[in-house]
């Protein structure tokens, strides 16, 4: 067979090598445009799990890449005067112009041929001299280009600029990132040694900062002597270099996420950054070009035809390859909003900065450097108001104050539909149900959303607070929970709105009642889907009503012994109705702009408020994003609503997400509503609560310990287990979270079965 490799670096020769190992009497030509000993960016960084894949593949290649690599445990954070340094991380550089001189001789002794200067003028001339066309030319592919309708790429640039330099400094064998504000803005640098005399130092700035720098119409010698100025107290009197001097006028850069669709046309397959790139803030570009050439070689020498060599390289490859692209996007959206983590403590900037990707966790830190880790615990305690302790607690268990309410832990039960109330009423399943989970630990326990009438009920199973009955048993329930255990009570008051008048959940989610259906009102007369009844549009006369009614169930809330209230503005329910345009279409002072949308709600809410003690915290529930893209709800409306309601005196805001259309377009996983928590609370400084897909101690505690939340709301979990939180604390390790005394006996036994698992995994 006869290969061609359009494009010499790292990915393509690294093919030609893999390829020529299976099938020795193949032909295999690397085309490259510049000369054997150009290159133009500066180290690369690769795992060692990434070393020992090259081994397996090609020991001799290895070990000359390995015989020249900087390695380095530690990553150093500046900022502010300071520097945190965290150790455990492993890893390795090395200078990308000797990587590729390395894979030269390696391609040689193998009778490889290299055409150094040689301009590739299209693919496609290419494919019809070679059985196959190996496109490895880079993040501005030509041939992406050429057959882009076969290919379908899609190309997000991003938003941060970025040049990438080199020095003579060195860094204390760490990566290092360093944050510096000057008076056009901040600026922060990726650095790490990857030779005895030479290191990365990559300069990146938002949009705003270097359009007030002018970086654009700089010369490259004139943004070098401002970014050696700006990291002076850095450079160790070292200057900053570039190997950029092919280009004219500016070298910075944004960066461009791409990911094709398809790899392969015909005979001609992408590889490396042609067909997929990963944000330089985690280093993988190399990493995923090695072990996708490695992959893309062994498949073609295995598989019966091209194509299903090509089918299985995608199938396989993209998989991984989506995996790092996910966590770059983390790392890439934390450094373009870093700005609003800069007001953090040093402590807590570090830990955002190291679990960005959300690759590392609390307990993967833990393992990498215990005692960095132990002492960011303990600093989390003591700001939270407990006592320091030569045993570190993890953050889920700081205690936490909201007006006159303390809770032992920040752990919450969040609102979770039961559908067993009666005529409005809660029943012996309310009492044994919430009463188990406060017994199991939590710190705060909140109720379904409880309606303010009968017509504002989502089902006939749900509960109320409109009636003396239902006041005595809510009484009741907290009465037990109060007595017995040290757990908070929120009742979550809320009103269905055009969502009402449905069956339980197991028999038909939102769909109407086979009869006895009661009428529905909204913002507008929107129905949620085809197959539900259309609301009447609210008139002045019924918003007047349905306040005193939320006014009201305060009032029953206070008296029923509830230690916080929480106003359900979220999931399309009728105060959600009024500040999404997807369900409010009104023309007039309720409608339209932002400030309209959010009128009546507003006033609700400081109605409850003002009804409400004032020694009680309140709360807010929000649907942060519609999953609508502009035709709802936005991130950044989201902040502006929450400031809404924080002006009005909620105490805290409640960071959920969508359920506000049967249109929305929701992008799921773990923890996938934090970011709009962490959004709410670092840029308008609002404490917030965290909800969606949160069912690990793990998650709970990185959330909490890198400032994205200041609670953190489970729900699933606590059904399965109504004593999620002494089964977190008992398998951390944690022996002060209080257990009933009636149990005590079960809890010993946890606990020493516990020490007897963590001694045998080697944790004690």
């Amino acid at each position: 067979m006869r290969f061609a490799c359009l494009g010499g670096g790292p990915a393509g020769l690294y093919f030609a090598i893999s390829i020529k190992l299976r099938l020795p009497d193949a032909e295999v030509v690397v085309f490259e445009r510049n000369r054997s000993d150009d290159t133009f960016g500066w180290g690369v960084v690769l795992s060692d799990e990434t070393l020992d894949n090259l081994a397996q593949n090609d020991e001799q290649s290895a070990a000359d890449i390995r015989a020249h690599f900087a390695y380095w445990d530690d990553i150093a954070v500046h900022h502010s005067g300071q520097k945190m340094l965290s150790t455990g991380h492993g890893f390795c550089g090395i200078g990308r112009k000797r990587l590729l001189l390395l894979l030269q001789d390696r391609a040689r002794a193998l009778g490889i041929d290299l055409r150094f200067e040689t301009e590739v003028a299209s693919a496609a001339e290419y494919a019809s001299e070679f059985d196959v066309v190996v496109a490895s030319d880079g993040l501005n592919s030509k041939t992406r280009s050429e057959f882009a309708p076969a290919f379908q790429p899609e190309i997000d640039t991003r938003k941060c600029q970025f040049v990438w330099l080199g020095t003579h400094q060195k860094f204390d064998d760490a990566f290092t990132f360093i944050f510096e504000q000057t008076d056009k803005g901040w600026l922060w640098a990726h650095a790490y040694q990857f030779d005895e005399d030479t290191a990365t130092f990559i300069v990146e700035c938002s949009q705003e900062t270097f359009d007030a720098y002018g970086f654009g119409e700089m010369s490259q010698q004139d943004c070098i002597t401002t970014c050696q100025e700006v990291f002076k107290d850095h450079l160790g009197g070292h200057a900053l270099m570039t190997n950029a001097g092919h280009i004219r006028g500016s070298a910075w850069l944004q960066f461009p996420r791409v990911l094709c669709q398809n790899w392969s046309h015909e005979n001609i397959v992408l590889l490396g950054d042609a067909s997929a790139t990963a944000h330089f803030s985690i280093g993988s570009g190399t990493k995923l070009a090695l072990e996708s050439a490695m992959a893309l070689a062994e498949y073609i020498a295995e598989e019966p035809s091209l194509q299903q060599a090509f089918d299985k390289y995608q199938d396989h490859r993209r998989v991984e390859v989506l995996r790092l692209q996910s966590a770059a996007r983390n790392s890439v959206e934390w450094f373009e909003d870093v700005e609003r983590y800069l007001h953090l403590d040093p402590v807590q900037l570090n830990y955002s900065l190291l679990t960005r990707s959300q690759r590392i966790s609390h307990e993967n830190l833990r393992e990498r450097d215990p005692a960095w880790l132990g002492s960011a615990e303990n600093w989390f305690q003591v700001q939270a108001g407990a006592a320091s302790s030569e045993t570190p607690r993890a953050p889920m268990f700081a205690p936490f104050q909201l007006r006159d309410m303390s809770l032992k832990n920040r752990v919450v039960v969040s609102p979770m539909a039961q559908y067993k109330a009666q005529d409005g009423c809660p029943t012996d399943w309310h009492l044994i149900h919430y009463g188990e989970r406060a017994k199991g630990g939590a710190g705060l326990i909140y109720t379904e959303m409880t309606c303010a009438s009968a017509d504002g009920r989502i089902t006939p199973g749900c509960p109320g607070l409109y009636a003396p009955e239902h006041e005595a048993a809510w009484a009741r329930l907290n009465r037990f929970i109060h007595a017995e255990t040290e757990a908070k009570t929120c009742c979550q008051i809320g009103h269905s709105g055009r969502k009402g008048s449905t069956r339980v959940g197991w028999e038909g989610m939102d769909e109407p009642l086979a009869s006895g259906n009661w009428d529905l009102m909204s913002a507008s007369e929107i129905a949620w889907s085809d197959g539900n009844a259309t609301p009447r549009a609210m008139t002045r006369d019924d918003m007047d009503a349905v306040r005193d009614q939320f006014v009201k169930s305060v009032q029953m809330a206070d008296r029923a012994g509830f230690d916080m209230i929480e106003l359900h503005a979220a999931h399309g329910y009728l105060i959600s109705s009024f500040i999404s345009p997807a369900s409010n279409v009104r023309d007039d002072a309720y409608g339209g702009s932002l400030e309209n949308r959010l009128r009546y709600p507003v006033e609700v809410f400081a109605a409850m408020r003002a009804a409400w003690p004032q020694g009680k915290p309140m709360s807010v529930r929000i649907s942060a994003t519609d999953w609508l893209g502009d035709e709802g709800v936005t991130p950044d409306e989201a902040v502006q609503i929450a400031k809404a309601f924080a002006d009005a005196g909620a105490d805290i805001i409640d960071v959920s997400a969508g359920q506000t259309s049967s249109q929305a377009a929701p992008v799921y996983g773990r923890m996938f509503q934090t970011p709009f928590s962490d959004r709410i609370r670092n840029e308008a400084g609002i404490k917030t609560m965290a909800v969606g897909n949160i069912f690990e101690a793990d998650h709970v505690n990185s959330i909490l310990m890198a400032g994205r939340a200041d609670l953190v709301c489970l729900a699933r979990p606590h059904l399965a287990d109504p004593y999620w939180t002494l089964h977190a604390a008992t398998a951390l390790g944690d022996r002060q979270e209080i257990w009933p005394k009636p149990y005590e006996a079960g809890r010993d036994q946890a606990w020493r079965l516990a020490d007897k698992t963590a001694e045998g995994m080697g944790r004690v």
